[in-house]
């Protein structure tokens, strides 16, 4: 078994304010998932910690584009810088977020390094660009379009690297059937984007789809991929600690299914958990059910 190598990603600058005057606290995850032991309980290895810029949107209105922009793109390449050495190790490498806009620290990374996939397991596809949207503005729910090389060229051409992800190289999973119809969605599928959303998810059982879609980036020519998890799939009856607890999402046992197949597959690198926000968990519970989650994930099952 390869080494786990934690890194501490603890940047909020992607989501917007939860109330004037305040800041998104998804940036205390790393400490919270730390408490509960996950370092230890993995047996895993320290990778230090991406120290964020402040969080500042100045005088960033609607309609100026994305908003923390250019110290989104300053950590971006810095979080590539740390996981790159990492993946060029061989050791599989687990990033605690922070917000989704910190995936671009690993496309980034891997992109200097070959061509990987993407199976993102997250509630909302991210894919909100210019194309679509005319509320731009929020990197943590456009990652995956920037990743793709749609939106800014500040953030998607990164060291003349866009994309950093291939369409076909991703695919999108566990996503609200609310969203269903969605132009964003609708346009993932249009592309050929493999997308399951809660529903379809159960009905061809998780840990079904988890190993289907390991086997499938296995034999599609990848030199490995990277697998994104947002607290915000999980159901707000269980996970309410989040930006968005939207209801009808997945389960425990049925996130862990899903993942167990994919973080398990050798040519998986790496995987980020981002969004967990632990001033909305005053007593923990969902801080901990996440680690009970993600360690379970690497246990034989």
């Amino acid at each position: 078994m390869r080494n786990i190598v934690i890194i501490d990603a603890p940047s909020n600058l992607g989501l917007r304010p939860p109330a004037p005057g305040t800041v998104p606290g998804c940036y205390k995850l790393a400490g919270a998932l730390r408490e509960n032991g996950i370092v230890r309980r993995l047996g895993a290895l320290e990778g230090g910690v991406v120290v964020p810029p402040r969080y500042d949107r100045g005088d960033w209105q609607e309609g100026d584009g994305v908003f923390n922009a250019a110290a989104l793109a300053s950590y971006t390449v810095r979080l590539a810088d740390r996981v790159e050495r990492r993946v060029s190790a061989g050791d599989f490498t687990l990033v605690l977020g922070g917000d989704c806009s910190i995936q671009l620290g690993a496309c980034l990374a891997l992109r200097r390094l070959g061509r990987y996939g993407l199976v993102s397991i997250d509630a909302s596809p991210d894919f909100r660009s210019p194309d679509n949207s005319d509320r731009i503005g929020a990197a943590g729910g456009e990652e995956l379009a920037l990743a793709t090389g749609r939106g800014q060229r500040d953030l998607t051409d990164l060291e003349g690297r866009r994309p950093y992800l291939r369409d076909e190289d991703i695919r999108a999973l566990g996503i609200r059937d609310a969203y269903a119809d969605a132009l964003e969605i609708r346009q993932l599928r249009a592309l050929e984007v493999p997308v399951l959303t809660v529903s379809e998810l159960r009905r061809s059982d998780p840990r079904g789809v988890g190993t289907a879609s390991a086997r499938g980036l296995e034999n599609a020519g990848l030199d490995g991929f990277w697998v994104h998890l947002d607290a915000d799939v999980l159901d707000p009856t269980v996970m309410p600690a989040v930006d968005s607890p939207d209801p009808d999402g997945l389960l425990p046992e049925e996130v862990t299914a899903l993942l167990r197949p994919l973080v398990r597959s050798p040519r998986c690198v790496g995987l980020n958990v981002t969004v967990y926000d632990p001033d909305l968990d005053p007593d923990g519970t969902a801080g901990a059910l996440l680690t009970d989650l993600v360690v379970a994930a690497f246990e034989e099952g």
